[in-house]
């Protein structure tokens, strides 16, 4: 049976369920005890399973990485809130460095199996320094799995495969997207890391997303579609692994392919996408792929600029209307 959850909601459930499923999980970060976490995700938490299972950390996160990192290669099984994607700037050592790379460097003797969630994006008017995506980069890394799901539906779904990893995976949150509704079915269900959604179907043109840029892209698709313009949104879910079997096919049919995200073009994941693109579906293309992300400037504190250099439903539709000649 379905159920109505917010965002925040849906991953309250999922850590819940890892803390009762699991007597080695914990979980660790700033806030996330007495004050129920910055963005409410873990209020409750402390009440129910007591201050050895939710941990207040140190304002210090290369601590909670470390702390992370060696514990869950002693047999525990951390969930590490990061508050913000832009703090993980000061863990990149342990996360880049350590984590991914124990099993490699072991020789599968050691694994780092534990989740870090943290939360990207602006919109939120918090300045140049906290509204930042750098989910791109930390998809670059191997031994690193990076997930960004854009639904209450796909965060539970996503966040119950991803407890499951046996090697460090980064759950990214978008700030604005935590009040957000959807259905959630009650029974129990999974979403494999690495598989594509796609979301709206369509003939004349494939919009690919990730995180808050979907339900943006789905309103595109939508004006478009009054306009005699079919789109195709598909969201990727997981930036690495990437689903690109499922755009391929869909470029296959749409011949179009544009791609949005909140991040900066330059060294954006959108590159990624259109480069592999361009190499094995180059004949299916009748003009040349779009990319839609973030203005090539630090995030401005006031609204009125804030807005500007986030992607907008009428950005991205300019830019389809005056680039693809659609």
């Amino acid at each position: 049976m379905p159920n109505v959850l917010t965002y925040r909601e849906a991953l309250t459930k999922g850590i819940r369920e890892a803390l009762i499923d699991n007597d080695d999980c914990f979980l660790m970060g700033e806030d996330v005890g007495a004050y129920g976490g910055a963005y409410a995700v873990s209020k409750g938490l402390l009440e129910e399973f007591g201050p050895k299972r939710i941990v207040d950390s140190p304002l210090s996160e290369s601590a909670i990485v470390g702390l992370g990192t060696g514990s869950s290669m002693v047999g525990l099984k951390p969930i590490i809130e990061i508050m913000t994607i832009n703090f993980l700037l000061v863990a990149l050592d342990q996360l880049v460095n350590h984590a991914a790379k124990i099993r490699y460097m072991s020789a599968n003797q050691y694994a780092a199996p534990f989740m870090v969630r943290t939360v990207t994006g602006g919109g939120a008017q918090l300045g140049a320094t906290h509204s930042q995506c750098f989910e791109p980069w930390l998809a670059s890394v191997p031994g690193l799995k990076v997930v960004a799901p854009s639904s209450p539906y796909d965060a539970l779904g996503l966040f119950r495969s991803a407890i499951k990893e046996k090697d460090p995976i980064v759950f990214v949150e978008h700030i604005l997207l935590y009040g957000s509704k959807g259905i959630v079915d009650e029974d129990y269900y999974e979403i494999p890391i690495g598989k594509a959604n796609v979301v709206r179907s369509g003939d004349n043109l494939t919009l690919v997303a990730y995180s808050k840029m979907v339900p943006l892209c789905i309103e595109v698709a939508n004006t478009l579609e009054e306009q005699g313009i079919d789109v195709e949104v598909i969201d990727l879910r997981s930036l690495r692994p990437w689903d690109k079997e499922t755009i391929i096919n869909s470029v296959n049919k749409t011949n179009r392919l544009v791609i949005v995200e909140e991040a900066w073009r330059s060294g954006g994941f959108g590159a990624e996408i259109a480069s592999t693109v361009q190499e094995e579906a180059f004949d299916s293309l009748d003009g040349p792929i779009g990319r839609v992300g973030g203005l090539e400037v630090p995030m401005p504190y006031t609204s009125v600029l804030e807005s500007q250099v986030i992607p907008s439903k009428d950005r991205i539709i300019e830019y389809i209307h005056q680039n693809l000649n659609t």
